[in-house]
């Protein structure tokens, strides 16, 4: 048993909770080097108790992060011992089956004392701009192909920086500066989030967040323990056929509903694969797995270890979304953006009003050189494609999903390399139709305009798969990938010349429910906004336009603004 804090003062303390992440964000944001993260966003925060509990996320953090994190910690806390941690030390790691699972992704633990004990963690995820290793995301034999990976080491030890560790890193990545930019910036910002916790103990006096910790873990897990006793007993299949790199690849899901639990069983899923590196270790795929149960059944609880209570996966040793070491894993993303929609594909039947399509996907870009001046830049973008649609809503114009990353503006691409966006537009007719149609595709168009050859790495996906509607709902728009106007298939590193343009098609969402339930109205307004044409609307609406009827609304609304 343990002494319970009244339900207004844990709500205080737990929105407190959620402001000291969402500060541990914006600090990194400010004092970030690099556009991945900085720009794109590709990093998440996360509190945690002090035995590695998470208690909270930061609003904008990426859900996955959050969720491995601090599996990551009590690792940590179970190699060195409390006894062994102190005050000012700071853990790093980016080894693929402790953190994050791939090396790019950096996880940077602190602990905070609080009256000479541990009372609770602070950590960070994130993307760093180079790892070593070679430059492609997909070809790889093996992980050690794909870079530097630090075991769990003591970054800071007692608040002074590990000389060792520090030149490790430093000394095997193409851009020490970013590198080595971002992680101490992060280490900055464990120290304001260190004080915020304490100055909480110190408001609730609080000598330790045991209680706090165990309240807000049992409530969020009884919330989403009673939503999924609502759903009966069940048992439904779901499987998607994904693009993969040089082989095609399936994931089968099994989802058995009994009692108060959800059970998913990947058996049958494709097994590992060795020639590209796209395979996902099981952390990274179980924590995928718990943000599309989370979006349906307990989407208003903030993030905690709580709400993972009644969630189980199944997943095979050696199939691709539980890998073994040490198989290639640097675009795991690849298999881990098909888990979403493969649960909603499973709800479908049973929780038609909750789920969404697929997503048009990420197309990631990276662009390694040197500027006239010599000086060596890594600059990444993450451009995603249209958002699936849903029972009541179209789907959204391209937008981040599953992960919270963040477009790199073209002013930052243009000023950190000597890249042009020549042009960012929405791809008319990309969307999957339904009675609610997915999210346009988008095309984005880049142009060298330097003097040296740019080391040029594309991850894309659903070139040959498109992502997929439900309930009837047609997919969207397949991607594609133009190097001066001619579809390429090969994603090796590209030597990307001078005056050379490279053009991303990034995929449209899918469609919800039977096309011929649309309303007109609604295929008219997109229509009107330049989403799908006339001729479209009728091949795939069965929907006769006529050009005067379309002036007619456009004339009317033009006149009721001006009124």
């Amino acid at each position: 048993m343990y002494n319970k804090i009244d339900p207004v003062s844990l709500e205080i303390i737990w929105q407190r909770l959620v402001s000291i992440a969402d500060e541990m964000d914006n600090s990194t944001i400010r004092t970030s080097f690099s556009t991945i993260v900085g720009e794109s966003h590709d990093f998440g925060c996360v509190l945690m108790d002090e035995m590695g509990n998470g208690l909270s996320q930061a609003v904008w953090s990426p859900p996955q992060f959050c969720t491995m994190l601090p599996r990551t910690t009590r690792i940590i806390i179970d190699k060195f011992k409390k006894e062994n941690i102190y005050e000012g030390d700071v853990f790093i790691t980016n080894d693929p089956w402790i953190g994050s699972t791939h090396l790019p992704d950096y996880n940077l633990i602190s602990p905070v004392f609080y009256k000479s004990q541990i009372v609770a963690f602070v950590g960070t995820v994130a993307h760093v701009s180079d790892v070593g290793g070679h430059l492609g995301d997909l070809e790889a034999s093996d992980m050690f192909m794909e870079g530097l990976r630090v075991m769990p080491n003591k970054f800071y030890n007692k608040g002074k920086i590990n000389e060792i560790i520090e030149e490790f890193i430093s000394h095997n990545c193409r851009v020490p500066d970013l590198v080595m930019g971002d992680l101490k910036a992060i280490v900055g910002t464990h120290k304001i989030a260190k004080s915020k916790i304490i100055e909480l103990h110190i408001d609730n006096k609080l000598n330790n967040l045991k209680n706090v910790s165990k309240q807000i873990r049992n409530l969020s897990t009884k919330v989403l323990e009673d939503k999924i006793k609502l759903i009966p007993d069940s048992e439904t299949k779901y499987e998607i056929k994904c693009d993969g790199y040089l082989e095609e690849f399936i994931l089968k899901l099994k989802m058995i509903i009994k009692g108060k639990n959800l059970i998913f069983d990947f058996t049958g899923s494709s097994e590992q694969q060795w020639h590209s590196a796209i395979n996902a270790a099981y952390s990274i795929s179980y924590a995928t797995l718990v943000y599309p149960v989370k979006c349906m059944l307990a989407a208003k609880i903030p993030n905690n270890d709580g709400l993972i209570v009644p969630i189980k996966m199944i997943a095979p040793k050696g199939s691709i979304v539980n890998c073994t070491f040490p198989a290639p894993v640097k675009a795991r993303a690849k298999v881990i953006k098909h888990i979403p929609p493969l649960v909603f594909g499973a709800f479908q039947s049973i929780l038609p009003k909750e789920v969404i399509s697929s997503a048009g996907g990420i197309f990631p870009i990276h662009f390694v050189g040197k500027t006239l001046e010599e000086k060596q830049f890594a600059v990444h973008m993450l451009p995603h494609g249209g958002l699936g649609a849903m029972y009541n809503s179209d789907g959204k114009y391209p937008s981040a999903y599953p992960h919270n990353s963040i477009v790199t503006p073209t002013e930052i691409i243009e000023t950190k390399c000597p890249v042009r966006v020549e042009s960012k537009e929405i791809i008319k007719n990309s969307c999957g139709a339904g009675k609610f149609r997915g999210g346009p595709g988008q095309k984005i168009v880049f142009k060298n305009i330097g003097t040296n050859i740019i080391k040029l790495t594309i991850r894309p996906d659903m070139i040959k798969y498109p992502a997929t509607g439900l309930n009837g709902g047609i997919s969207g728009l397949k991607g594609s990938v133009l190097l001066n106007n001619k579809i390429i298939n090969d994603f090796k590193p590209i030597d990307w010349n001078p005056n050379d343009t490279v053009t991303l098609i990034v995929p449209g969402g899918g469609g919800y429910g039977d096309v011929k339930m649309r309303n007109k109205i609604n295929i008219i307004n997109d229509v009107i906004n330049d989403i799908i044409d006339i001729k479209e609307a009728k091949l795939i609406y069965y929907c006769d336009i006529d050009k005067k009827e379309i002036d007619t609304i456009i004339n009317e609304r033009i006149s009721t603004y001006l009124k």
